[in-house]
């Protein structure tokens, strides 16, 4: 007897972003997803639209919404791309109907993440500020790097990004930061150092150091240096294709599907 194979049905939050469109395009091309929910802003002029239009393409036969909490009965899984505050508004409503979701939203907050902890008790929820799987690699590299090196090294992060990025350093670096500091048992928030403009005092021993640049179309440009009097290794990863993070979020979706309440990681998903 042949199996069924079942549908994922996708809700999307942050449908008319960047993120959003590219997501609801793969959505549109599985064979095993389909669009739950097409959620946007309230004052949206698309409220009532069909999805299918964002695409320029043939109708989804699902209305563009502002009313996340009237589609919790046709979603499995929720993808979420917005901002921290909308971001935390969704939560309370997806936790409750006890949908998993993945978050994508950047510039959370360490208040938010602590909300996310205990949202994560009702539903699984898999929030990453980089849904690339290269970056995720990178962390582990990073954090062989620093059970190497770390203690002998000056380690700074250096991070670039398009003119229009609003948060700073982006939610990549500080993740790579945090993942150094915790490789080495220390503090992120006490050894984490972000300007030094007024700083009259040589580089502090043990400091993980940020350096933001903001210009262009940059996708995303992170290299975390470790450098020592004698030698100096640098670890980085080059986005090329905004789309990738689109892809990492549709294969966290299909991996968060079966998972029981809790928090996750991206790093959660790979085989390594």
């Amino acid at each position: 007897m042949k199996e069924v194979e079942i549908m994922i049905r996708i809700g999307i939050i942050g449908v008319e972003g960047r993120m959003g469109v590219n997501i609801l395009q793969l959505v549109a091309d599985a064979n095993d997803l389909t669009l739950g929910a097409a959620i946007t802003h309230k004052g949206s002029a698309n409220i009532g639209h069909d999805a299918g239009e964002l695409l320029h393409s043939a109708p989804l036969n699902v209305a563009i919404t502002d009313d996340i909490a009237a589609t919790t009965n046709v979603v499995d899984v929720y993808i979420d791309f917005t901002l921290p505050e909308a971001t935390m508004q969704n939560i309370s409503a997806i936790a409750k109907a006890k949908i998993p979701v993945v978050i994508g939203t950047t510039g959370l907050s360490n208040d938010d993440l602590a909300q996310l902890q205990e949202y994560a008790k009702e539903t699984a929820i898999l929030q990453a500020p980089n849904m690339s799987l290269g970056v995720n690699l990178v962390y582990a590299l990073l954090e062989q790097a620093a059970k190497v090196l770390g203690k002998q090294a000056d380690i700074e992060v250096l991070e670039m990004h398009h003119r229009f990025k609003k948060d700073a350093p982006s939610g990549t670096a500080l993740q790579m930061g945090k993942v150094v500091a915790k490789a080495m048992n220390e503090d992120f928030d006490k050894v984490a150092v972000y300007d030094r403009h007024d700083m009259d005092r040589e580089r502090g021993a043990g400091e993980i150091g940020f350096a933001t640049l903001r210009g262009g179309s940059v996708v995303g440009d992170h290299t975390v240096i470790f450098a020592t009097l004698k030698e100096q290794i640098e670890i980085t990863h080059k986005a090329k294709d905004r789309t990738l993070f689109a892809d990492g979020a549709v294969y966290a979706a299909r991996w968060l599907h079966s998972k029981s309440a809790g928090l996750y990681s991206m790093q959660d998903t790979l085989v390594m």
